[in-house]
C-alpha cells in the first residue's frame, strides 16, 4: 500500500458515521445531501426538541405525535398552564421517547422579543439513565400572533 492509499484509508476510518438528519434541515455541498448528526446525544436532543415543538396533526401518519403546546401559548399566566403543559409533555415523552427521564420544568418569558407576539419559553431538565447521561437542558420558545 502506498503512502497516499494509507492516508486515504486513515481518513475513511476517522470519518464519523451519520445517525440522523439535523434540524432544521440544511443542504450540504459535500459528503451527502443533508447535514447529519454524528453524536447520539445530539440526535436525541434534536428529536426531543422536535417532539416538543410538534403539534397534533402536523406529523403525517402519527396524528398524536408531539406535545401539542401551541394551543397553550395564550394561556400563559393562567393558574393551570404549568400543569397542563407538564402533562402534555409527559404524555408525549412516555409514548415516543420513554428513555428520557423528565426532571424539572420551568416556563419563562423572553423580554427581548416583540410585544405583539404571545409567547412562552419552556426550560426542561432531563436525563437519559440508560446511557448514563444526567443534567441535560433544553429550551423551546413557542410563538403565536396576537
Amino acid at each position: 500500500m502506498s503512502g497516499i492509499e494509507a492516508q486515504d484509508q486513515s481518513t475513511l476510518t476517522k470519518r464519523l458515521t451519520p445517525i440522523g438528519i439535523q434540524t432544521p434541515v440544511q443542504i450540504v455541498d459535500t459528503d451527502g445531501l443533508f447535514k447529519m448528526h454524528t453524536s447520539g446525544l445530539d440526535n436525541i436532543k434534536d428529536n426531543f426538541k422536535n417532539l416538543l415543538l410538534t403539534n397534533h396533526g402536523e406529523r403525517v401518519g402519527l396524528y398524536d405525535f408531539g406535545a401539542n403546546l401551541k394551543a397553550l401559548v395564550f394561556d400563559l399566566g393562567k393558574e393551570d398552564f404549568d400543569s397542563i403543559a407538564i402533562k402534555q409533555i409527559s404524555t408525549a415523552v412516555k409514548k415516543y421517547m420513554p428513555f428520557i427521564d423528565l426532571q424539572t420544568f420551568e416556563p419563562f418569558n423572553d423580554p427581548t422579543t416583540e410585544r405583539t407576539l404571545a409567547q412562552v419559553g419552556i426550560r426542561i431538565k432531563y436525563a437519559i439513565p440508560k446511557i448514563n447521561v444526567t443534567e441535560q437542558f433544553i429550551e423551546v420558545i413557542l410563538h403565536a400572533g396576537g
